[in-house]
């Protein structure tokens, strides 16, 4: 009982963390949508994501676990973790789409899509209906359907997430 009280505290605590660094990488994206480089920096922040999620749960395993960890107890470690953290980012990209982007997103996008067409790319007509038939959809959405889809979204990514990285923090007690 008490091991899943750490556990639970453990990866509420590392999850706030996890979700702040998401909050403040979700600043870029609108952001990128202008300026390249911070796009570019939205990814690579991305792609670090699981590298911490390892590093979160390794030093859990080695501070609280006393340097060995089963498969199922690190993936419910770090399935907590991805957990929390995607419950406090759906706090930050409620109050965004709500209060803040007021289309920006959107109307980013469909002036990309206008570029696009001017381009004269040969077959560019297909993708670009089909990018004005999401960005219809997304416009039709509420705030609280799109946090609640990216919610959905970043809980799933972060189940599968945590698979490998069970796979590489889990350790044996050494007899």
């Amino acid at each position: 009982m008490e091991s899943r009280i750490f556990l639970h505290r453990t990866a509420m605590l590392f999850g706030t963390y996890m979700g702040g660094f998401w909050i403040l990488k979700f600043i870029l994206f609108p952001l990128g949508m202008t300026t390249p480089f911070l796009s570019l920096l939205f990814i690579i922040l991305t792609l670090c994501v699981p590298f911490m999620g390892y590093y979160y749960a390794k030093m859990y395993r080695e501070r609280l676990c006393g340097g060995a960890i089963s498969f199922g107890h690190a993936w419910s470690f770090t399935l907590f973790m991805y957990m929390f953290a995607a419950l406090l980012t759906a706090v930050a990209h409620y109050i965004y789409f709500r209060f803040i982007d007021q289309g920006f997103i959107c109307n980013t996008i469909e002036e990309q899509l206008n570029l696009l067409v001017q381009s004269e790319i040969p077959g560019i007509e297909t993708y670009v209906a089909n990018y004005r038939e999401a960005v219809g959809l997304l416009r039709g959405m509420t705030p609280i359907e799109i946090t609640m889809q990216l919610l959905t979204t970043n809980v799933f990514c972060g189940m599968l997430l945590a698979i490998p990285t069970a796979l590489f923090v889990m350790k044996k007690r050494v007899a």
